[in-house]
């Protein structure tokens, strides 16, 4: 055998071993490490600050718990979050720069429902994958214009036919609403007026601009008629500021919160206003009266905690966005896509089918309903002694 041919051989054999050695390596697909860059708009200042920073804080606590859970494929979410000074048009603004950035894989909304629905065609239009937690039912129905636009929170339906089943638990035969201007305070004055007619329960409304720091003028006209109960479907601080005013006039009936006028869980200065309050929300803001049965349970349980150690308080809206940054990492694994690149197609179809036992409680996605939170999520909570706990 020749010298060249034998070493000919010899370098075949060692490529044949060294590949033998390495193929799989070579086979195995390369390892994403990119950064899940999730963006949020939230209201950090104007009328709805607490609200949005309390979005905020729940954002930052869920991103470095994800982080460390190592539950990411090696991958770490990053937040990039803008002010919208709870002015639509400024966060139209924080929307279309959002989705002119490649590396952001879904947008999370706040609570503003002028924000959220006045963005629905710019998302749409820029298919970028967007969860709002406002209320508005508008945000997310029609579904066949709305594809990449998803809500989660109560629903107004699902709230006025559990405070309805309330009122009429307790008697209640006429009813004087405080109601927001603005779409989730329609959706809800329509749903809860629908829901008492069919229980024979009266209805007298008063309109609220969502800015208006005085309500006393409505709810004296509302006292006027001497309602049995009142209901206020505000946000969190003018529901506290109706309940104070409601005080201070000859009403001394019940008082009951819708949904969205959530706050912290803790009263305050409404405290005495309040007392034995009724409140339709999730169980996770009073998750510490509830027994831990279940993992999801024991789940929202452990969020309470971790919350609260770290904020010193708990507000009720936090889980909400706790589980749209876990729907959205969810989805951009499940995804897939080249390595490095955002996939927000891959994306909103993962959401559009999310399935999700989540600390708000049952979360369900399909192609026909983008406002996920089920109607099983809610409950009756009470104001005892300057706090919310469970009913019963």
């Amino acid at each position: 055998m020749s010298p060249i041919r034998s070493a000919t051989i010899a370098a075949l054999a060692s490529a044949v071993v060294a590949t033998t050695l390495t193929g799989c390596q070579f086979g195995e697909a390369e390892q994403d490490t990119s950064p899940i860059v999730i963006a949020a708009d939230l209201e950090l200042s104007g009328a709805a600050a607490p609200v949005g920073r309390a979005y905020q804080r729940a954002l930052e606590l869920k991103k470095e718990q994800l982080n460390s859970s190592g539950a990411l494929n090696g991958r770490k979410i990053e937040l990039k979050v803008k002010d919208n000074r709870s002015d639509s048009a400024e966060s139209l603004r924080n929307i279309v720069d959002f989705s002119s950035d490649s590396r952001v894989s879904a947008i999370i909304m706040g609570g503003c429902n002028e924000c959220a629905v006045g963005a629905v065609g710019t998302i749409n239009e820029k298919r970028i994958p967007t969860i709002a937690l406002a209320a508005s039912g508008a945000i997310a129905a029609p579904v066949a214009e709305r594809r990449y636009v998803f809500k989660l929170g109560p629903n107004a339906p699902d709230s006025a036919a559990a405070l309805t089943t309330e009122l009429r638990r307790n008697n209640i035969r006429k009813v004087g609403m405080l109601v927001s201007d603005d779409d989730y305070g329609q959706e809800g004055a329509t749903a809860l007026k629908s829901e008492l007619e069919k229980a024979n329960i009266s209805l007298r409304q008063q309109r609220v601009k969502t800015t208006d720091t005085d309500v006393s003028q409505q709810i004296q006209q509302l006292a006027s008629g001497k309602p049995d109960a009142m209901v206020f479907w505000t946000p969190p601080e003018q529901a506290t500021l109706a309940a104070t005013s409601a005080q201070q006039t000859t009403f001394r009936g019940s008082v009951y919160f819708d949904a969205a006028a959530a706050g912290d869980l803790f009263l305050g200065a409404a405290a005495k206003a309040t007392e034995k309050a009724t409140l339709i929300f999730t169980q996770t803001m009073v998750i510490d009266d509830v027994i831990a049965t279940t993992p999801a349970k024991a789940a929202r349980r452990q969020w309470f905690q971790d919350y609260t150690a770290r904020f010193g308080g708990y507000s009720g809206s936090s889980s909400f966005a706790a589980d749209a940054i876990q729907l959205i990492a969810d989805a951009e694994l499940r995804a897939g896509g080249e390595v490095g690149k955002v996939d927000r197609n891959g994306i909103r179809d993962v959401l559009e089918t999310s399935q999700m036992d989540g600390l708000s409680g049952p979360i369900r996605m399909t192609p026909d309903n983008h406002s996920g939170l089920m109607p099983q999520a809610l409950t009756t909570l009470v104001a005892r002694n300057g706090r919310w706990r469970l009913a019963g």
